[in-house]
């Protein structure tokens, strides 16, 4: 079982939750907002979507000048305590046919909003001597499979990415990790995958089960909260046990 939140740690900060108006940020946001943050998430949709409580913005990271006006808004402002880079996409393919157009646009949201995002934010975080910076890469950050190059290569690089961004900022208060997650019970997940393809998908994860949204958001919580003090630069796979066997 997961642990409760704790209550209040968080008060005061203010957080961002790219991707956060479904599934594993939905539950980011909404724990965070449980701990006391003030958060922010970001859709790709005009329609609000978000926990209650959070603000929504909508902006989408496959287009640059978007990107671009999104981080100068927050750089600008110098509001944002907790980074959390959720927002992603995938497009499955053999690696003989990527399209370009593909390779590039999961780049653009995988791992060059994330890299812009950190960029407008550090300035306030460094003069705070404050700041928690927590990317979602991906199992398939760690390992891979047939089909993956374009979503892998973009995970890698942002496992890369913050692991170099971490050792510069770390003298500063600044602390980025990376959050991995395996398989989890989300509703994409199910309408994708259908029930035999969830089924198939369990049979591979050693827990024998997938993991729920609330426990990547727990991971995720307390590498932005004040109990972290001394991790940055690391990866914490959470997983069940798959990239382990």
């Amino acid at each position: 079982m997961a642990m409760p939140p704790t209550s209040g740690e968080l008060r005061g900060r203010r957080a961002l939750v790219t991707g956060g108006s479904r599934g594993i940020g939905y539950a980011i946001a909404a724990l965070l907002r449980d701990c006391g943050a003030r958060v922010t998430v970001t859709g790709a949709v005009s329609e609000r979507r978000a926990p209650d409580d959070c603000a929504y913005e909508q902006v989408d990271f496959a287009d640059v000048a978007a990107t671009r006006a999104f981080a100068e808004r927050h750089r600008d402002a110098g509001d944002v305590d907790i980074l959390v880079n959720n927002a992603g996409i995938n497009v499955v393919a053999p690696f003989a046919e990527i399209s370009d157009d593909d390779f590039d646009t999961i780049h653009l949201v995988n791992l060059r909003a994330p890299m812009v995002l950190c960029r407008a934010v550090l300035p306030a975080m460094r003069e705070r001597s404050w700041g928690r910076i927590v990317n979602l890469t991906s199992i398939f950050g760690v390992v891979s499979k047939p089909g993956r190059a374009s979503y892998s290569s973009s995970k890698f690089g942002l496992a890369g990415m913050t692991a170099a961004l971490a050792v510069e900022v770390a003298g500063d208060g600044v602390l980025a990790n990376c959050v991995a997650p395996g398989f989890v019970d989300t509703e994409l997940t199910r309408r994708v995958l259908g029930d035999a393809g969830v089924a198939e998908m369990i049979r591979s994860v050693p827990a024998g089960r997938l993991a729920q949204p609330e426990e990547i958001a727990h991971a995720v919580q307390f590498l932005a909260s004040p109990r972290n003090s001394f991790i940055t630069g690391q990866s914490l796979i959470v997983d069940g046990g798959f990239t382990s066997t």
